[in-house]
């Protein structure tokens, strides 16, 4: 009798995907394992190494072209969403090894909502203020809060986010302005916003949200000298990728007072290192990659996994093939 094929699924953190899903048939045609923890370099390597196939949450456990090569016995490597920064698909294809992926649910209309509560979370001190309540205080000094309305909300990327994000602020009254190395009048106007230059963006900004796709064009978009031009009373916001932020230049420039506050929900590594200066910088709001983690996104990825690996084993086609492009 042949030995059951080994599958290997990495990143649940949430202990998410058994909840989503009917797994019954994996369990039965499978030697499957399911990982809860971060997982990197060669403790990565001892979790797969025997592995036939490999379903990812996302991105968060990185494959090199090093560690696909260490990996003879792989057949069949998937994540879930529709794109994936930490894996090296090519060393995948000069093998002929198929990927899969899956549909990547209400992810941007999630995303969106996170960054309102971060923003009106910085902007209104809910943090300080409720830890002001529990150590028995009531209001102080720092309690007198800004106004949003009247103010002038900076989107950089006015893509499937960014649009949403843009009109929740023209609901609040704020003025829109947008800028993305693309940007046109026409492309702002349609979402009822005006196309500025980054400069000006940054300078004139009280809300400065990220919503770019992190590339050779736009790491490190922000780094010192952007982050200088910033008012000293503006709120930086980035949900969407962490390279977009050269970071230790953010901690510096939140120390001198440009920009007065920022808000981040991703980081260069994640899950944060504990002793990680960012989970304890005074004015800075730290999420840990909240945009996508709600249940129908996750229930989305569990019914992806298992229709895939499923396919897989019986050597269908899978639902979502995935082609580098």
């Amino acid at each position: 009798m042949a030995s059951l094929p080994n599958i290997v699924v990495l990143g649940d953190y949430e202990r998410a995907l058994r909840r989503f899903s009917n797994w019954e048939k994996l369990d039965q045609q499978a030697k499957l394992t399911i990982h809860h923890e971060p997982l990197r370099d060669e403790a990565l390597y001892e979790a797969v190494k025997d592995a036939d196939a490999i379903a990812i949450v996302r991105d968060r456990s990185p494959f090199n072209e090093a560690m696909i090569a260490r990996l003879p016995k792989l057949k069949f490597l998937m994540f879930t969403g529709e794109r994936n920064g930490t894996l090296e698909a090519s060393a995948l294809v000069s093998r002929n090894i198929p990927m899969g992926c899956t549909p990547g649910g209400p992810s941007k209309e999630t995303t969106a909502e996170l960054t309102w509560a971060l923003i009106l979370g910085a902007s209104k001190r809910l943090i300080e203020e409720n830890k002001l309540i529990a150590s028995g205080g009531w209001r102080d000094a720092m309690s007198l809060l800004p106004m949003l309305s009247g103010e002038r909300l900076g989107i950089m990327g006015l893509g499937a986010i960014g649009s949403r994000v843009a009109r929740v602020g023209a609901a609040f009254g704020m003025e829109v302005v947008a800028w993305s190395p693309r940007m046109t009048p026409e492309r702002a106007a349609a979402e009822n916003a005006k196309a500025v230059s980054l400069d000006e963006l940054l300078k004139t900004s009280k809300v400065v949200s990220m919503h770019l796709v992190a590339g050779p064009g736009t790491e490190d978009l922000l780094s010192a000298d952007q982050l200088a031009l910033m008012r000293p009373d503006s709120i930086l916001i980035n949900t969407s990728r962490a390279a977009l932020i050269n970071m230790p230049d953010l901690q510096k420039a939140l120390a001198a007072g440009r920009p007065g506050q920022a808000a981040v929900d991703v980081f260069d590594v994640e899950p944060l290192p504990e002793k990680d200066a960012l989970r304890n910088t005074p004015n800075l709001l730290v999420t840990p990659h909240l945009g996508f983690i709600a249940e129908p996104i996750f229930a989305t990825f569990s019914k992806g996994i298992t229709e895939t690996l499923e396919a897989w084993l019986e050597n269908k086609p899978v639902p979502h093939p995935f082609k580098p492009q």
